[in-house]
C-alpha cells in the first residue's frame, strides 16, 4: 500500500508538472513572439528634416504601454530595403521614396489597439502599422493556455488527494479494530491520528522527491528530442527555444514537495476520520 501511495503521488505530480512546464514554455514562446511583433509609426511626409523627425521620439516614449522606440531614417530604410531585394528592384529608387519611421515595441500587445490610436494622435505621425490580428491571436492563445493549465492543475490536485486518501484507507482498514480498541481505552484522536499523519508526510515527501527526479529526466529527454528535431529548420534560427530545466528546478522541487506533503497528510487524516467515530 505504501508503494502504491508513492506511485500514485508520483504519477499525478509528473502529469501536473508536465502540463505546467508545457504551459511555461508556451507562454515564453508567445512572449518571444510578442517581443518580435513590432509596431511601425511612419512620420508625415511634410516632416522632411531628420532632426525634426527624431524630435517626435520623446512624445512616443511618453505614451502608455511603450517598451522601446527606435528611430529609422529614410537612408536606413532604403539600406534595409536594398539588402532584402535583388538588383532588378533597386533601380531608380532613392531615399525620398521612403519615410522616416519609428519601430516600437509594446509592453503588452493586448493593449495594441489602444496604443496604436494614441500613437496616431501624435502630431507628425501620419500612419501606424500594427498587426492587430496577430496580437489578438497571441493574446487568445496565451489566455487559453493559462486557463487550461490552471484547470488541469486543480483537477489533478483533487484527484491526487482522492486517490491518496482511498489508498491509505485500504491501509487503515486492517487496523480498524486496533483503532477502535485504542479509542475505548481512552486514547485521544490526536494520539491515534499522529502515526497516520507522519506516514502520509513521509509518503508525500518520498513521492514528491521521486516525481521531481523523474520530471527532470523526462524534461531533459523531451528537450533533447525537440531541439534535435528543429535544429536544422528555420525555427531554430528564429524564435523556438525551450526554458532550461535548471532555471525552473527550485520552484518545481518546492511545489512537488509541498503538494506531496499536503496530499499525504490530508489523505492520512481523512483516511481514519470514520474510524475515530467510536
Amino acid at each position: 500500500m505504501s508503494f502504491a501511495s508513492v506511485t500514485i503521488i508520483m504519477a499525478c505530480l509528473i502529469i501536473m508538472g508536465s502540463v505546467t512546464l508545457l504551459s511555461f514554455n508556451i507562454d515564453a514562446l508567445i512572449k518571444n513572439l510578442e517581443d518580435r511583433n513590432e509596431v511601425v509609426a511612419f512620420v508625415d511626409d511634410a516632416v522632411t528634416d531628420e532632426a525634426e523627425a527624431r524630435a517626435l521620439q520623446p512624445e512616443l516614449e511618453a505614451l502608455d504601454n511603450i517598451m522601446s522606440v527606435e528611430f529609422i531614417s529614410r537612408d536606413e530604410a532604403m539600406e534595409n530595403f536594398m539588402s532584402k531585394y535583388d538588383s532588378s528592384l533597386r533601380e531608380g529608387i532613392d531615399p525620398t521614396v521612403f519615410r522616416h519611421r519609428f519601430v516600437v515595441h509594446l509592453n503588452d500587445i493586448a493593449q495594441m489597439a489602444e496604443t496604436k490610436s494614441a500613437m496616431e494622435g501624435v502630431v507628425g505621425i501620419a500612419k501606424v502599422k500594427a498587426h492587430l490580428e496577430y496580437a489578438k491571436a497571441f493574446v487568445t492563445v496565451r489566455n487559453i493556455v493559462s486557463v487550461v493549465s490552471l484547470v488541469l492543475t486543480i483537477i489533478l490536485v483533487f484527484v491526487s488527494i482522492f486517490i491518496m486518501s482511498n489508498t491509505i484507507k485500504l491501509t487503515t482498514f486492517g487496523r480498524r479494530e486496533e483503532i477502535a480498541i485504542m479509542k475505548m481505552v481512552g486514547a485521544t484522536n490526536s494520539f491515534i491520528r499522529l502515526p497516520f499523519v507522519v506516514e502520509g508526510l513521509v509518503l508525500g515527501l518520498l513521492g514528491g522527491s521521486l516525481a521531481f527526479l523523474a520530471e527532470w529526466g523526462l524534461y531533459a529527454l523531451i528537450t533533447r528530442r525537440v531541439m534535435g528535431t528543429v535544429s536544422n529548420s528555420i525555427l531554430s534560427e528564429s524564435f523556438f527555444t525551450l526554458i532550461p530545466f535548471k532555471t525552473l528546478a527550485l520552484p518545481v522541487l518546492v511545489v512537488f514537495l509541498g503538494i506531496g506533503v499536503f496530499v499525504g497528510v490530508f489523505g492520512g487524516v481523512n483516511a481514519i476520520r470514520n474510524y475515530l467515530k467510536v
